[in-house]
């Protein structure tokens, strides 16, 4: 699925939620989605232009601060089934703290335990914060919380396996400052 059509299924999924301005679904792309989805601000605009030409949302009245709601059209509700119904598009990883750790012979020990003592809370506070979206998300009535709940699951694993592995990663890096016959910054071995 070509980014474009990524971008048209974040608009339109979020309007066939409920009816937004583009300020507040660009919010809740952010803030609903953000946990595994990011979206360009600068797409959204323009796309939701495309898409009310097309006829897959129209605008309603505006809002008390000027602002016209966007809302997802039948014609946006089948199209939103089509762009779901696509094959996932994978993009290649690009993970700057692996690609630090690969070449972390030129770092050095204490840098790359640095490096993973910061992943260890950063995967922390990111369990800490999907606890919060769960029990948020689980007091919520509405017929997609299930659905909803396995993109927090998702997220959930994910943050622990990363626990688990940056906790794996600075064990690696105790046994690699025990043993002096490890290759250090600038060794040629």
């Amino acid at each position: 699925m070509a980014r474009a059509s990524q971008t048209e299924t974040a608009v339109l999924g979020g309007l066939s939620v409920q009816p937004m301005t583009g300020y507040a679904l660009r919010e809740a792309i952010r803030d609903v989605l953000g946990h595994f989805w990011s979206e360009s601000y600068g797409q959204i605009y323009p796309t939701l232009s495309a898409l009310e030409r097309q006829g897959h949302v129209r605008k309603e009245d505006a809002t008390k601060t000027g602002a016209s709601t966007f809302v997802i059209t039948p014609s946006g509700t089948r199209r939103l089934r089509e762009l779901l119904a696509q094959p996932i598009q994978v993009a290649p990883p690009r993970n700057g703290l692996l690609l630090r750790l690969y070449f972390g012979r030129q770092l050095g020990p204490a840098a790359c335990r640095e490096l993973l003592q910061t992943a260890l809370g950063e995967a922390q506070d990111a369990l800490a914060r999907y606890a919060a979206i769960r029990a948020e998300v689980e007091a919520q009535d509405v017929g997609d919380r299930d659905y909803w709940l396995l993109t927090v699951s998702a997220g959930e694993h994910s943050a622990r396996a990363a626990v688990a592995w940056a906790t794996a990663g600075l064990s690696t890096m105790d046994e690699i400052d025990a043993d002096p016959t490890r290759t250090r910054p600038g060794s040629t071995a």
